[in-house]
């Protein structure tokens, strides 16, 4: 793991998706108690799950979008008094998992005042919750952008210079397709964009140290400057 704040630490592991390697990261926060939380967890390997447990127990497993719900199963029988959020809509993909509650805009009780939080309204097919490390911060998101640049192989680089947002931190062409309601979404970055981050964690890509908020801004200039329209 690296640690990126005291209270902040990523985990990476190679993931592949739609025959592309792009690679997952997992967030972990320390909460007061201490107790932990896990942002989009990835592989539970034994050595992760014993590096992860020397921090503190795990009290929350947290799957922010619909798609990044993976390894959640795992971590929680390896932490079993651990509860499970996730994304509105997961719950019916993912009848097997024991999830306690919907995420939301609002913060659970149990990290609220360390972590802020956002639903991405507009966007169905993912339905990402996008969190605000207040000490350290930090933007954490998983799909909200992507940051692929030189350390991904050949045929990753080429995938997303087609869509649009190699070498920088940006969304994907996925995005401009599949947000259904302009308006709500603009509303939603507007929320996110009065969070006083520079630093920006995503789940695929690069974690970006400075000047993430410009560089989302400009990413997302075609919602933005539009005011939601079309």
């Amino acid at each position: 793991m690296q640690q990126l704040h005291p209270d902040l630490w990523i985990a990476d592991a190679p993931l592949r998706f739609a025959g592309l390697e792009v690679g997952s990261r997992m967030t972990v926060v320390r909460l007061p108690g201490p107790k932990l939380l896990l942002h989009s967890p990835i592989a539970a390997s034994d050595e992760l799950v014993r590096e992860v447990k020397a921090l503190g127990p795990v009290a929350y497993l947290v799957a922010p979008n619909r798609f990044h719900h993976l390894f959640v199963g795992d971590w929680q029988r390896a932490c079993p008094d651990a509860a499970i959020y996730a994304a509105p809509g997961l719950d019916a993909k993912r009848a097997d998992l024991a999830i306690a509650g919907e995420l939301s805009d609002e913060p659970e009780p149990g990290w609220k005042g360390v972590l802020d939080q956002v639903l991405l309204d507009g966007f169905p097919l993912v339905n990402e919750v996008v969190f605000f490390h207040r000490s350290s911060a930090t933007l954490i998101a998983t799909d909200l952008a992507f940051n692929v640049g030189s350390n991904s192989p050949r045929l990753t680089r080429l995938a997303f210079r087609l869509a649009g947002s190699y070498g920088r931190l940006a969304p994907t062409l996925v995005e401009r397709l599949f947000v259904r309601d302009r308006a709500a979404f603009r509303h939603s970055l507007e929320r996110i964009l009065e969070w006083p981050f520079e630093r920006v964690v995503v789940a695929h890509g690069e974690v970006s140290e400075q000047g993430g908020r410009e560089e989302l801004i400009r990413g997302y200039s075609w919602v933005l400057a539009t005011g939601g329209r079309g």
